[in-house]
């Protein structure tokens, strides 16, 4: 059984472009946004107030593009977009999506990297990507630096995004690098570039984003996101949040109704990239930009820029619920919704919310990399906490069995399938998972779910369990296999399994059970060889990898006949071993 979105969700006013780039469409009037004069600054710098106006975004995308034609030797019209990628390893910048917009603008590709990457894990993006060129904000230019040059990105093709000046201290090295106000100054100065002459479907086919992914299963991988992807979510959101919009709207007495929006989570994941930064700027609202999380900044901006919406992830909500002689310090009556993703809320820790902050709708979402991203979103009027929310229009789903057939009965679960147009265009270069993940046009979410009825007598999505077994630390999702082969590269380690636990502060952490080598242990003693496993990850992987769960040896990793580990049964183990010890406290 196919299930679609409810009856009151409005479907997509018109087709999504399938020749156009993402900048024109978020940008130009004649494709559905906000006018320009009715919409608010897209992004605000929430610690200095710097802001630009859609116009003036407009432009400076426009004179980037320029200086970047000119500086790397690129052509709007000419050459493949796979010799066009650029790497972005940053913190959040107001620049960042006019950034983007103008590597679009000359038909190439964007490759947003993880800030909290070490340089291993921003060689290997940048590797896989074969990007051309890289832009890094200064805090970061050491490490953006040296992988730049194991990858052999020269010198004069690394750029500085500019951030607050209590960022931009503390690098001699920063004044040789060209930032994109400077280039921005340099390509006002050159001629217009030529218009893109794209083909019927180029938009449709044409990568814009390649995102790094941790998929359904296995090591990381480079999702391409096609224009039309994006420009499919930016619309299926809009169209989504139609009826509460027009409804503000009217009791306004404005012809457009925008709102302010927290702009703090990494504009590197997509969550951020798309659904706070992209249909943002598509609905004329204003992104309150922060370079990262901290609380007492994103309370400050809450209250000095009257802030409406926050997109944040449950680790941020655990933390404000923690907090509450800290929130109450600050006037936070401007809030109307919390849209929480990236990760499962649990129920008790929105109830928890729900008591501290009465007045805030909670809305959860649930999305993927896969699916550019946004899936499934909670309705104003029709919130039901656990549930993850109703299908966006245009958007498909199936619940299957484990023998493959399709799930009619509410209630049951089943591994999740979506089908909708902002399903990327697969993986770069791994024809394997491309298989295993994209099936006769569904995308396979490796998610378990349930559909049921809500008391409004909506149809809903409940996230049951995770079958993809990716663990999530604070918003990133880490890939267990990933850890897996960095420990079988350790010389102690015979075998590995990774395995999420709970934790107060970032809601999972990965924990590692290892057999060890038979010469391990008979000279040193664990408790050496467990510091140095530790600090094998830890040398080499982002800080949310770490093994923060701990490192417990085994005799082995229990396995399946085909050699698939059975992670469930480390989960029980685990589980146990908390129980016993908590009975014993």
């Amino acid at each position: 059984m196919v299930f679609r979105s409810p009856e009151w969700v409005p479907k997509l006013p018109f087709d999504p472009p399938d020749s156009i780039p993402i900048c024109d469409f978020v940008l130009r009037e004649q494709y559905g946004r906000v006018p320009l004069n009715q919409s608010r600054a897209p992004y605000t710098c929430g610690l200095t107030g710097k802001e630009y106006s859609t116009a003036e975004v407009t432009q400076r995308v426009d004179f980037l593009a320029r200086a970047l034609a000119r500086r790397l030797g690129w052509e709007p019209n000419r050459g493949s977009e796979w010799d066009k990628v650029i790497g972005v390893f940053s913190l959040n910048s107001i620049d960042t999506l006019s950034l983007a917009w103008a590597i679009h603008r000359l038909s190439g590709i964007c490759s947003p990297t993880n800030a909290a990457y070490p340089r291993s894990e921003l060689t290997y993006q940048l590797k896989a990507s074969k990007a051309k060129a890289l832009f890094t904000c200064v805090p970061l230019l050491p490490i953006a630096l040296a992988a730049a040059h194991d990858v052999g990105i020269p010198q004069d093709r690394i750029y500085i995004l500019e951030l607050p000046e209590e960022f931009e201290t503390g690098n001699d090295n920063q004044n040789n690098y060209e930032t994109v106000n400077q280039l921005i100054d340099f390509g006002r100065g050159l001629p217009e570039l030529e218009p893109l002459q794209w083909t019927k479907g180029q938009g449709a086919n044409q990568t814009a984003f390649l995102c790094l992914s941790s998929g359904t299963s296995g090591l990381p991988k480079m999702a391409m996101i096609s224009h039309r992807n994006v420009i499919a979510n930016i619309m299926q959101i809009a169209s989504f949040e139609r009826p509460y919009r027009d409804k503000m709207s009217r009791s306004s007495n404005r012809p457009y109704y925008t709102e302010v929006a927290l702009g703090l989570l990494p504009q590197s994941h997509i969550y951020a990239l798309v659904i706070i930064c992209h249909a943002s700027t598509y609905r004329g609202d204003n992104v309150i930009v922060l370079p990262k999380f901290d609380l007492l900044q994103m309370l400050r901006s809450v209250e000095k820029y009257r802030i409406n919406i926050l997109y944040i992830v449950p680790p941020i909500i655990l933390t404000l619920t923690k907090s509450e002689k800290v929130t109450k310090r600050f006037d936070l009556s401007s809030v109307r919704a919390v849209y929480t993703g990236a990760a499962p809320l649990g129920t008790g820790a929105a109830e928890d919310l729900q008591k501290q902050f009465s007045h805030w709708k909670i809305r959860q979402t649930y999305g993927m990399t896969e699916a550019s991203p946004l899936v499934l979103c909670t309705n104003y009027t029709d919130i039901w906490l656990g549930s993850s929310g109703s299908l966006l229009p245009s958007t498909e789903a199936r619940i299957v069995s484990d023998e493959g057939h399709d799930i009619e009965q509410y209630d049951q679960p089943g591994e999740l399938f979506v089908r909708s147009p902002s399903v990327v265009l697969g993986y770069l270069n791994n024809d394997q998972a491309n298989l295993e993940t994209f099936q006769g046009g569904w995308l396979r979410t490796g998610d378990e779910a349930m559909v049921r009825v809500s008391p409004q007598g909506t149809e809903h999505l409940w996230i049951v369990d995770r079958l993809k077994e990716l663990i999530k630390v604070k918003g990133h999702q880490v890939a267990p296999a990933e850890l897996e082969d960095h420990l079988l590269s350790h010389p102690s380690v015979l075998d590995a399994a990774v395995i999420p636990v709970p934790d107060p502060e970032s809601g999972e952490v990965p924990k590692a059970f290892i057999v060890k080598q038979p010469s391990a242990g008979v000279v040193v003693p664990n408790s050496v060889i467990k510091r140095e496993i530790l600090k094998h990850v830890a040398n080499h992987k982002a800080q949310y990898k770490w093994l923060k769960g701990g490192v417990e040896f085994v005799e082995e990793i229990p396995k399946s006949p085909s050699g698939k580990i059975l992670r469930r049964l480390l989960r029980d183990r685990e589980r146990a071993s908390r129980r016993q010890n908590s009975s014993k406290l």
